[in-house]
């Protein structure tokens, strides 16, 4: 049976009130919305560290939690690993004995990853020494993942888990996290309200507005939505699933290819073959109804007008078919009226290589990339 996640919770906080009801699937869903959408929220709830008015959770068909029947399995019984902001770690323990804290509470269990198998994964066999002092942000996040692992849960929970790094502890821990996504077997559920790590690591996005869900589908359907995102507080964009080629010495671009086509991009750490997955945003797409000449943009893909949505007074959002891979523009609505675009036209977006993240790019699942 493939793991899922039902989720179906109401509750009632001073002036707060979540009514939040989803189903996720195998690998990583993310909680996605601004601050105060409540994800901690329902988190806590499905932790078991918090009780709703009303509702009903469970996972892989076993019931945690329903109010109507009276079942609320406490939160040392649930088996679920979760994974704060901060790593949590008991500073008295080696880093050995904090994952060994974890492990004693799978007592018995024979399913789930072995401690070898864990240490591996998340790359800490040099820390196991160490003391939690001596680590830094992203290491001591890696333990803490570590830990909640071998603890053997049915779901991993993790709220928020790079919130308190900066950019370079972020970018150390989240092949990581991939890693994990890919190999640990078990549906995870992780928090955020950066667009970048949701198009990096999710297959399922549930995005949460004033307590309630406005949106739930696949990351890159969802993250495309200028609606939903307008609400965030971030900008809409295109995840393509690309296959890494060589890297031009001379000009220190890496070369893309996919069914939108080919990119450049600044030079990637990534062997040639590797699948990937890049966000691009909708306002670093330019639009023309002929092959422009003359620009200094390296990346060109045809494609054809698929929709156009108003957003608000000035701006417009385009969505382009590229062989099959939806890309996103984010134009005025003169620059629509004055080229007349509408569904079915044919049109050449221009992207800059210069606006693609290195750190944004993710991995792609093999079934995803067809060139």
């Amino acid at each position: 049976m493939c793991p899922t996640i039902d989720i179906d919770v109401s509750l009632t906080r001073g002036g707060f009130h979540l009514d939040v009801a989803f189903t996720a699937g195998p690998g990583l869903t993310a909680l996605f919305g601004r601050s105060g959408s409540g994800k901690t929220t329902v988190i806590d709830l499905v932790a078991g560290l918090a009780r709703p008015d009303r509702g009903r959770i469970a996972v892989s068909g076993e019931v945690l939690l329903d109010t109507e029947r009276g079942i609320a399995i406490p939160a040392h019984r649930r088996r679920i690993g979760v994974v704060f902001q901060q790593a949590r770690l008991m500073p008295h323990l080696s880093v050995r004995r904090n994952l060994a804290y974890g492990r004693a509470f799978a007592r018995a269990r024979s399913d789930g990853i072995a401690f070898d198998g864990v240490v591996d994964m998340l790359g800490i066999g040099h820390l196991l020494d160490r003391r939690p002092a001596g680590l830094s942000g992203g290491e001591a996040q890696r333990v803490a993942i570590g830990r909640a692992l071998l603890s053997r849960p049915r779901l991993l929970l993790m709220d928020e888990p790079l919130a308190a790094l900066d950019e370079a502890r972020k970018a150390e821990i989240l092949p990581y996290i991939e890693r994990l996504r890919d190999e640990a077997g078990l549906p995870i559920v992780y928090v955020s309200h950066a667009v970048s790590e949701v198009a990096r690591l999710a297959r399922t996005v549930v995005v949460l507005d004033g307590g309630r869900v406005a949106a739930i589908g696949d990351a890159d359907t969802v993250l495309r939505r200028a609606d939903l995102l307008a609400v965030q507080e971030t900008e809409a964009g295109a995840i393509l699933d690309m296959v890494v080629g060589e890297t031009d010495s001379e000009t220190g671009l890496t070369r893309l290819s996919g069914r939108a086509g080919i990119l450049s991009v600044p030079r990637l750490p990534r062997s040639v073959g590797t699948l990937v997955r890049i966000r691009v945003p909708a306002r670093d797409v330019l639009l023309a109804t002929q092959p422009p000449v003359g620009l200094s943009a390296r990346n060109l893909l045809e494609g054809r007008v698929v929709s156009i949505h108003a957003l608000g007074e000035a701006a417009s959002m385009v969505e382009i078919d590229c062989n099959g891979a939806l890309l996103a523009a984010r134009l005025t609505r003169a620059s629509v009226r004055d080229l007349a675009l509408a569904p079915g036209r044919i049109v050449y977006a221009v992207v800059k290589s210069v606006a693609f993240d290195p750190q944004g790019v993710g991995t792609a699942r093999p079934e995803a990339v067809e060139i």
